[in-house]
């Protein structure tokens, strides 16, 4: 069992998505969705610039890993389709890609991670397809821009702190570290407990922005 953490840059919803009681990282942190495996820990912390550094924004035990194309046809995620029109969780939905089955060429769905006017973002599609894969979790707690600091003794476990304060992401810890801090997360009740930070700003606002860069 090994633990990820990385920063939440920014928190909408999408990259983790933690709607419809199935939490899945589809897109953005490439190395992370390339490696993790079933049985991984994952945890997603706050930015310094938002004043959340070191405040858990999610924490998802893989349970399953999927294809793009698996993903896409899988009818238990045919609600994380993105709907632009729906409610916020609908319009932050992740499942955007799938392959023209006469070409092979990845189509993206108009999305978060479209440009403004709901074409594909050929950057975004360049570094999500990049590892085509999907982490899926059932076992999961989100606390969106709720979350509670990470303990003082997990951030200078054994000489490692847990929380990762920079871009990319942080792994290796020993498994003494790991086995310690997933049971301080088993504490907590699972599932979907708070709103994305970014939605807090405003909702209007925010459905607006659905199609801007993360």
């Amino acid at each position: 069992m090994r633990l990820y953490s990385y920063v939440v840059a920014r928190d909408f919803g999408f990259a983790p998505n933690p709607f419809f009681g199935v939490c899945t990282l589809c897109t953005c942190k490439p190395q992370i969705r390339a490696r993790a495996a079933v049985g991984d820990w994952i945890i997603g912390t706050g930015s310094k610039s938002r004043g959340r550094q070191g405040c858990l924004v999610f924490a998802m035990e893989v349970c399953e890993t999927l294809s793009y194309d698996e993903y896409w046809v899988d009818a238990r995620f045919r609600v994380k389709r993105p709907n632009l029109r729906g409610s916020l969780k609908q319009a932050f939905g992740d499942n955007i890609y799938h392959r023209d089955p006469q070409t092979g060429d990845w189509r993206m769905l108009n999305s978060h991670h479209s440009l403004h006017d709901g074409s594909p973002n050929p950057t975004n599609v360049g570094r999500d397809t990049r590892y085509p894969r999907v982490l899926v979790a059932t076992n999961f707690t989100y606390w969106g821009g709720s979350g509670p600091a990470v303990p003082g003794r997990f951030r200078n476990y054994e000489g490692k702190d847990v929380v990762q304060q920079t871009q990319g992401h942080r792994c290796g810890f020993s498994p003494t570290l790991v086995d310690t801090f997933v049971a301080w997360l088993s504490t907590f009740e699972r599932g979907y407990l708070g709103e994305p930070l970014e939605w807090t700003e405003g909702r209007a606002l925010r459905r607006r922005s659905a199609g801007k860069l993360p």
